[in-house]
């Protein structure tokens, strides 16, 4: 399947709080949740639950996220 990148930008007080979660090998459901309504939003469906993959360095903090998605068929 191929993979969507998912970023979503937060403050940095959230980005520490999912990065802990995730370390702690829990989940932010709320972000997850944003991830998945990004790839809806630009038109394709997922296919599995967006997996954390980090936090950006730079201004504005972004949560990173790859999410499986479903090839487009057409007949």
């Amino acid at each position: 399947m191929p993979l969507m990148r998912i970023q979503l930008d937060t403050d940095p007080t959230t980005a520490r709080r999912v990065l802990a979660l995730h370390r702690a090998g829990r989940h932010h459901h709320e972000s997850r949740e944003a991830a998945r309504s990004e790839v809806w939003r630009h038109g394709r469906t997922p296919a599995a639950d967006p997996v954390f993959v980090g936090v950006t360095n730079g201004r504005p903090v972004r949560l990173i996220y790859d999410v499986e998605v479903h090839l487009d068929t057409t007949a």
